[in-house]
């Protein structure tokens, strides 16, 4: 059957609560509730196939490690595998003495009775009783009128109330009871206050204490479910503030949320539950639970601490986590999933690559400056803080730019590509991806990177340098290519910089650029090995490049001049090394017209001269290509 046309003819739009005096959309959260887990009750009763008890211990011992300090473990008399749990768990050394262990019992007698056998013996226990509250599930479900309704609860709580009283003294074991309207989103508001005032008067009405160590600590907690989540968040939020403004009484009661995801705001609905006023959240980690989930606690704690709060939750492992959740329900954790999905902290935009780039390296400068705050495009945390890396953050296909793939050599490579060779670069991997239609993975692109400029070892191209010498003389041969540094940063131990040597003229001229200092004509001998036979070539000029530059020109008819000259360190202190970037370019392209590309080179070396000549071997070798080479 298609949609409706008219939807209002089969629903019936929610009516929000009238509540102006509300006062919740003004406060602001500055510490985390009291966090509960249902993973192994809630979460676990909504799996096709249940966890079996072992799967159920792996993850309650993770539970305990992440910082849960209340854990609903089961409802003990639906199996007696659930049973069971709770004896192997009151039996056994899991239980750390400050963890709460809750259950989940229905108001019904002959339940109850068995869920206080299951957790005999347990030092702290949460008796969690429920029943349905809204009218829909009085009339529909149970055929009750209001005040059957509130019989049932508070009959029932005075059996739990009994139990626990009688179970202290015998066992040792200290309760609190936790009372759940059930559907209470969907429950008269005035009508839910009724019902719990009635409940917390049953609960409040025992004379005996319920603490293994007969204190009188008089307190209960009122969950109030989202059973079905039927409204935007505020609505809820309205009904959770004009609750507990309703509520007497106040300080002896816990105000608990349990929401659920139908309409997918059940984040939302938590955390404008907590502003107004509720003190404790039940959730699972990472949202499993019926139909569409419970409300995810590792994006409401991760939201929390995106603020500056910590949420007394540790998730500095979260593959840890996604490997336990996924490995005990079977379930696997979306790509997009919040904080924990394999895709939240990578880009594959190219804009959005060049923002986190320009971030994260600004980021690095403020620190070394004294400012820790993170501030860096996209990237609401830093990653680290959760256990990723920053190689996931920026990942390549076809829609990726050249600022990613940059980023990327430069973790991978420690090269910080001039922007013109990274526009360069970016054509090959756009090439590479189109092609294959996939994800360029890191190896992928650094791969392409050594192929492209014959970088690294084993990816030698036609022209390989096998050594060089270099020699004063009076008279050297024109040449139409100018002087390079020639002192090694990892020789003098000062940084790299264009002014570190004999200053570097562009191609184009310029009646801008500064005089040369005097220099003396300089002969080279370069020991080469070519198409994979070795040669001899020699060549003047007034440094090492031009010098090389004149021997490729003289001795291959390789001419080429330098457009561009760029270097940094790699590295520091003894083991620096100088980076060196050049783009060549051949006699018919006019070097003021950079919408026509040369060929760019790289080439790193603990002398900064040789890491120039490599430079210039990587670029002449992209000229090359399949060229015929006149040898003699």
């Amino acid at each position: 059957m298609p949609m409706l046309e008219d939807p209002s003819t089969r629903y019936r739009p929610f009516k929000p609560v009238p509540f102006p005096s509300r006062t919740w959309p003004d406060q602001v959260t500055t510490k985390p509730p009291i966090w509960l887990s249902t993973d192994l009750r809630d979460g676990n009763q909504s799996l096709a196939n249940p966890m079996t008890n072992p799967q159920k211990m792996r993850f309650f011992r993770h539970l305990v490690q992440i910082g849960f300090k209340e854990i609903e473990v089961s409802y003990p008399a639906a199996s007696e595998s659930d049973f069971a749990f709770c004896r192997d768990l009151a039996d056994g050394t899991d239980v750390p003495d400050d963890v709460w262990i809750q259950v989940l019992t229905p108001a019904r007698a002959d339940l109850i009775k068995r869920t206080f056998e299951a957790v005999a013996g347990l030092k702290h226990v949460i008796i969690h009783m429920y029943n349905a509250t809204s009218c829909l599930f009085r009339e529909v479900v149970f055929n009750n009128d209001r005040q059957q309704t509130i019989k049932l609860a508070t009959e029932h709580t005075a059996l739990v109330r009994q139990l626990a009283e009688q179970y202290s003294k015998s066992h040792g074991t200290s309760f609190r009871y936790e009372y759940s309207p059930e559907t209470f989103s969907q429950t008269e508001t005035e009508y839910a206050v009724e019902v719990c005032e009635s409940v917390k008067a049953a609960w409040l009405a025992g004379k005996e204490s319920v603490w293994a160590d007969g204190r009188h600590e008089e307190r209960i907690i009122f969950n109030l479910p989202a059973t079905v989540e039927v409204s935007t968040p505020n609505c809820f939020a309205d009904q959770v503030e004009l609750f507990i403004s309703s509520l007497t009484q106040r300080e002896k009661c816990i105000i608990s949320l349990h929401t659920h995801n139908d309409r997918g705001c059940a984040v939302a609905a938590a955390e404008l539950g907590v502003m107004a006023g509720a003190d404790r959240i039940e959730g699972t980690v990472l949202g499993n639970g019926e139909r569409t989930g419970n409300v995810d606690l590792v994006t409401l704690a991760m939201n929390l601490y995106s603020q500056g709060y910590h949420p007394g939750l540790d998730f500095s492992d979260i593959f840890s986590v996604i490997d336990t959740v996924t490995e005990c329900t079977g379930l696997p954790v979306h790509p997009r999933h919040p904080y924990a999905g394999d895709l939240v902290f990578t880009a594959f935009s190219g804009s959005h690559q060049d923002a986190i780039k320009k971030g994260l390296e600004a980021q690095s400068q403020r620190e070394k400056a004294g400012d820790p705050y993170w501030s860096v495009p996209y990237l609401p945390i830093d990653p680290a803080d959760v256990g990723c890396t920053y190689e996931a953050v920026i990942r390549v296909n076809s829609q990726s730019g050249k600022g990613g793939i940059a980023y990327i050599v430069k973790s991978a490579l420690a090269l910080d590509l001039p922007r013109r060779m990274q526009i360069a670069f970016y054509k090959v991997i756009q090439t590479k991806s189109e092609e294959t239609g996939r994800e360029m993975s890191v190896k992928d692109i650094t791969t392409a990177f050594r192929q492209a400029y014959n970088f690294g070892t084993g990816m030698d191209g036609r022209l390989i340098l096998k050594s060089f010498s270099m020699e004063n003389q009076r008279v050297s041969r024109p040449s139409s290519v100018s002087g390079t540094p020639s002192r090694s940063p990892a020789r003098d131990g000062r940084p790299l910089s264009r002014l570190a040597g004999l200053a570097i003229s562009s191609a184009d001229g310029g009646d801008d650029q500064s005089e040369d200092l005097p220099s003396i004509p300089r002969k080279m001998v370069a020991n080469m090995v070519i198409d994979g036979r070795p040669y001899k070539i020699t060549g003047d000029g007034n440094g090492p490049l031009s010098s090389f530059l004149d021997a490729l020109q003289s001795d291959l008819q390789i001419t080429l001049s330098i457009r561009e000259y760029s270097e940094h360190a790699v590295g520091a202190g003894s083991d620096v090394k100088a980076a060196t970037y050049i783009e060549l370019i051949p006699t018919d392209v006019d070097p003021k017209d950079k919408t026509r590309g040369g060929f760019w080179g790289v080439g790193v070396d603990a002398d900064i001269t040789a890491s120039g000549l490599k430079a210039v071997v990587s670029a002449a070798n992209g000229y090359l290509g399949d060229r015929l080479l006149s040898l003699e």
